[in-house]
C-alpha cells in the first residue's frame, strides 16, 4: 500500500494530523493513524471515506490560548475608598503600582508563551510532514508508513552474517530492496543444493533484519518469513518458526497476501501442541469461512476433533496424512499422543501384537515400533526374543509402565521459542 497510490484527501488528512502532533503524543498517534488507514484498505474504503470529518482519538488540534482580557472598568458599588491620611495615600499608590506592574508582566509572559508555541508548532509541522522536500528522495512504494527518516540501504552485498543491532543501523551494511530479492533467490538454491541448515538460517536472520530496520513490508516480506518457517519447520527450529509465524500473523493482519490458509493450520496444530485450549478455541472462533473452507484448515480442525474424542486411530491417520508441512509440527506431539493411546489399549486388551500396534499407532516399521515401547521402558513381551513380527506384548504388566512414562514425559509441556 503506496502512498502515492492515497486519495488527495487522505493525504491533506494526514499531513495535517502528523502536524498538530506533540512529543508527548507522538507514538500514539502515529500507532492509531496507521491502525485507521489500514483498517481502510482492507475495508477498500480509502476512496470513499470522508476524511476531512475523521477526528483520531488521541489527536486534538491544538491551537495557542488568547491572552486574557482583563477589565480595568470600575463597577458600581466597588469604587475605591477616599484615602484621607497621608500615609494612607502612599500605601494605596504603592499597592496601585506594584498590581499594575504584576498584570503588565503577566501579560507579556502570556504573549511571550504564545509566540514560542507558535514557533514550535510550525517546526513540528515541518518536520513531521509527509511530502518531502524536492531534495529528498522519493518514498519508496514497498514501505508502508515510509517518511523522510526512513533508511535506505546501500550495500551491495549479496550475504550478510546477522548481527544484533547494539546501535543506530547504518545505511553502508544494509542491502537495498533489489539486492535483498537477489539474496532469496540465492538462499533458496543453496537450501536445494544441501547447504547446512545454521549458515541458511544465518543468512535468514539477516534478511529479515535489513527488512525491518527499512520498514519493509509487502509481498516480498511474506515470502521471506514464509520460506523461513517452512526451512525451520524442516529442520526441527521450532524457535525461528514460531518468530516467524509471529510476525507472518501482523503482516496477515496489514492486509498483505500471502499463505494465509498454510499458516492458519500450522497455527492450529500448534496451539493442539501446547495444549492450549482457551486460545485455540478463541482463534477457531475467529476463522471466516474461507479458511474453514481450505483443505489443511479442515485436516487441522480433524485433528482437533480426534484429539478431543481420544480417537487415537483417526488421530494416527491424519497424521499420515498431513497436508503441506503439518506433519512436521505433529512430530512434535504424536508421541505424546501414541503413549494415551497406549494407556487406553493396555485396559483394553489382555495381549497385543506388536503389529497391531505399528498399523495402529501409525509407525513406518515394525523396529521404529518397538524402539518407540524400548524407549519408553515399555517391555512386556511374553516373547521377547521372537522376531519383531512375532512380538507379542503383556498389556495388564505394561500399564504401569505407561501411566509411569506419560508423568514423566508429557505431563508437562516445553515449547521451544513460544510466543
Amino acid at each position: 500500500m503506496s502512498s502515492e497510490s492515497w486519495p488527495p484527501p487522505l493525504k491533506e488528512w494526514v499531513a495535517k494530523c502528523l502536524g498538530q502532533i506533540t512529543d508527548t503524543n507522538r507514538s500514539e498517534v502515529q500507532a492509531e493513524l496507521k491502525q485507521v488507514i489500514s483498517e481502510a484498505f482492507a475495508a477498500h474504503t480509502l476512496w470513499t471515506t470522508d476524511w476531512a470529518g475523521v477526528q483520531l482519538k488521541r489527536c486534538h488540534f491544538l491551537l495557542p490560548k488568547p491572552p486574557p482580557v482583563f477589565n480595568t472598568m470600575k463597577r458600581k458599588g466597588f469604587e475605591t475608598p477616599v484615602v484621607n491620611t497621608k500615609k494612607a495615600k502612599k500605601a494605596a499608590l504603592k499597592n496601585a503600582t506594584a498590581t499594575y506592574a504584576m498584570d503588565y508582566n503577566d501579560q507579556a509572559a502570556l504573549n511571550r508563551r504564545a509566540e514560542r508555541f507558535q514557533r514550535e508548532h510550525e517546526l513540528e509541522r515541518t518536520k513531521r510532514s509527509p511530502y518531502p522536500a524536492t531534495d529528498e528522495p522519493e518514498g519508496d512504494p514497498n514501505v508502508i508508513d515510509w517518511d523522510r527518516y526512513t533508511i535506505v540501504g546501500t550495500s551491495q552485498e549479496i550475504f550478510k552474517d546477522y548481527l544484533r543491532l547494539t546501535s543506530e543501523p547504518k545505511p553502508e551494511t544494509i542491502r537495498p530492496y533489489a539486492v535483498l530479492q537477489k539474496t532469496l533467490v540465492e538462499l533458496k538454491e543453496r537450501w536445494r543444493g544441501k547447504t547446512a541448515y545454521n549458515w541458511i538460517c544465518n543468512q535468514f536472520k539477516s534478511l529479515r533484519q535489513d527488512l525491518t530496520v527499512q520498514r519493509i513490508k509487502n509481498e516480498f516480506t511474506v515470502q521471506v518469513y514464509e520460506i523461513h518457517a517452512r526451512m525451520a519447520l524442516e529442520s526441527s527450529d521450532m524457535v525461528e518458526y514460531n518468530q516467524c509465524q509471529a510476525t507472518l500473523k501482523s503482516l496477515y493482519e496489514l492486509g498483505i497476501p500471502g499463505n494465509v490458509e498454510e499458516f492458519t493450520a500450522y497455527r492450529i496444530l500448534m496451539l493442539l501442541h501446547g495444549r492450549n485450549r482457551s486460545e485455540l478455541n478463541l482463534f477457531v472462533g475467529q476463522l471466516t469461512p474461507r479458511q474453514k473452507s481450505d483443505d489443511a484448515v479442515q485436516h487441522a480442525l480433524e485433528v482437533q476433533r480426534a484429539q478431543a474424542m481420544g480417537n487415537y486411530y483417526k488421530l494416527c491417520d491424519l497424521y499420515m496424512n498431513a497436508p503441506n508441512m503439518g506433519a512436521y509440527i505433529m512430530d512434535h506431539f504424536i508421541a505424546r499422543e501414541r503413549v494415551k493411546a497406549l494407556m487406553v489399549i493396555t485396559k483394553a486388551y489382555r495381549n497385543i501384537s506388536l503389529s497391531f500396534l505399528q498399523k495402529t499407532l501409525a509407525f513406518e516399521t515394525l523396529d521404529e515400533a518397538r524402539t518407540f515401547l524400548v524407549d519408553h521402558q515399555i517391555t512386556t513381551f511374553t516373547n521377547p526374543n521372537s522376531p519383531d513380527i512375532d512380538k507379542i506384548l503383556d498389556c495388564k504388566p505394561a500399564i504401569p509402565e505407561v501411566s509411569r512414562a506419560f508423568e514423566e514425559k508429557y505431563r508437562k509441556i516445553m515449547i521451544k521459542g513460544a510466543i
